[in-house]
């Protein structure tokens, strides 16, 4: 599709990561909210301004997705929890671009659900693409430092977190918070949880030019010793607090590629994990060896107008919402299919500057 701006989008979804997007959007010289499609029927008829906690916009939520696609949008933004191959299957066929944020990089963990968005993507003439911050952002990071090297033996990319704020019984428990340690039901519960982690080492292994043998996940975990009480819930003593996923590409028996997240929360693990704080360590292996420390603070105004602890979740909503809206005119001008980091040219942070 032609490259213009600025660009017709419509917002699906406005959860937390769906907010922040709805707000960049707005903020952005070179994008136009023209529809928002609404999960839930209590947001049917609201602002979509209201509903992401900022200024009216003049746009209302909908649950009537073929007025939506009637509007001929340039790009739908996909911020829902999980991914739905029919809905997106609906949306690519007519035509409209997709930039998820909603666990997909490469779709292949999808099976042929991947094949029905693929066949749409050719039908409609339309782009899908995901990411994200993690997988995604911390990829393309990868990425960019493994172009310093003449020589890569292996890439790793260590995420941790002490996400004992983070209030997200939904996300969390599939991946084994809160099951007891000893739950028979635990062990493959880490690898389900995070398999688009899997997508994500398929991305750096074509980034890199290498054909993995296998990918695999190892996993641990670590239980509380004492209750754990949380804004919504409460992991009981003897229950998972504490999740290490670690996703390797294999190559002749050596690891390659290494994509791994240690998640905990409280202070009374067992064993007690210690974090080297919160973010990423990214580490090219080669000649040269490349070391990347990534971190995230709040700005000084975010700071001063704060009222509690909460205040700051929001950074990291921005962060998942932000890597698939800067990628839309690289989306809107590839050629129709499944696009990735690789196949893009390197997205740019267009119409967020702020110089007045």
């Amino acid at each position: 599709m032609p490259n213009k701006s600025p660009y017709r989008v419509v917002q699906w979804t406005t959860g937390n990561v769906g907010k922040s997007s709805v707000t960049a959007i707005a903020s952005n010289p070179n994008l136009e909210l023209v529809g928002c499609y609404a999960w839930s029927d209590d947001k049917v008829g609201r602002d979509v301004g209201v509903l992401a906690g900022i200024e009216p916009l003049g746009v209302s939520a909908t649950n009537d997705v073929d007025a939506l696609l009637a509007l001929k949008p340039d790009v739908v933004v996909y911020n829902p929890m999980w991914i739905d191959v029919d809905e997106l299957v609906r949306i690519l066929e007519a035509g409209v671009n997709v930039v998820a944020s909603a666990s997909f990089i490469t779709g292949g963990n999808l099976g042929d659900g991947r094949d029905r968005i693929a066949a749409a993507c050719e039908k409609g003439g339309s782009t899908m693409f995901g990411s994200g911050v993690s997988p995604g952002f911390a990829e393309l990071l990868a990425i960019v430092a493994a172009n310093a090297c003449d020589r890569v033996d292996k890439v790793t990319i260590a995420e941790s977190a002490d996400t004992t704020l983070y209030d997200s019984p939904d996300t969390e428990r599939p991946v084994g918070f809160d099951k007891h340690i000893d739950d028979p039901e635990l062990q493959p519960m880490a690898a389900e949880g995070t398999a688009v982690f899997a997508e994500a080492v398929q991305l750096i292994a074509d980034a890199i030019g290498v054909e993995l043998d296998e990918i695999k996940c190892v996993s641990e975990y670590a239980k509380t010793t004492q209750d754990l009480p949380m804004a919504s819930w409460t992991i009981k003593a003897g229950h998972v607090a504490g999740v290490y996923a670690s996703w390797q590409g294999i190559v002749n028996g050596k690891t390659v590629i290494d994509i791994n997240v240690r998640w905990k929360k409280g202070q009374t693990l067992e064993p007690d994990w210690q974090l080297d704080g919160d973010g990423w360590k990214i580490t090219i292996d080669g000649r040269p060896t490349v070391n990347m420390q990534v971190g995230f603070l709040p700005p000084m105004d975010m700071i001063e107008s704060a009222t509690s602890i909460e205040d700051f979740f929001v950074l990291g909503h921005i962060m998942t919402a932000l890597p698939p809206i800067h990628a839309i005119p690289a989306v809107v001008a590839a050629a129709p299919g499944i696009a990735t980091y690789n196949d893009l040219p390197l997205t740019l942070p267009r119409g967020v500057a702020r110089v007045s």
